[in-house]
């Protein structure tokens, strides 16, 4: 398996933040790492359509393109895949949503960004989102 130490995972994630400025949170089943809702971008899927059907496979949250706001691109070592890397497509959205934790989701909290410092994170959230947070402004 030589070759998965330079494999790209090309991703679609959800920065999602509520209206007290919490950030909701996922870990897979078997993982420690808490990290953005999303996941693999399927061949001939766009990032939108993808990020749309993950969210409703491990969250239930059914919402409408144009709910997506675009953040960026970012490029990270994988959390869950040892020697791999994800190349992540990341949308802010805004909802109060109740999650419900379904398919490989074992648990998905609300946490504040202080409060998400503690916890384990994946290098692509540590890393990259969380120090983005200040400059991203309120989405409808």
């Amino acid at each position: 398996m030589g070759a998965s130490a330079s494999r790209t995972i090309t991703i679609a994630a959800a920065l999602i933040r509520d209206d007290a400025g919490r950030l909701l949170l996922v870990r897979k089943s078997g993982s420690r790492w808490f990290m953005q809702a999303g996941g693999k971008i399927e061949p001939g899927e766009t990032a939108t359509a993808a990020l749309r059907r993950e969210l409703v496979e491990e969250i239930g949250l059914s919402l409408d393109e144009a709910r997506l706001r675009p953040v960026g691109r970012f490029r990270a070592p994988a959390a869950n895949e040892p020697g791999c890397r994800v190349d992540a497509t990341v949308f802010l959205i805004r909802t109060d949503h109740v999650p419900r934790p379904a398919a490989e989701i074992a648990e998905a909290i609300w946490v504040t960004p202080d409060e998400a410092l503690a916890l384990p994170l994946a290098p692509l959230l540590r890393d990259h989102l969380l120090p983005l947070l200040p400059q991203l402004a309120p989405c409808a």
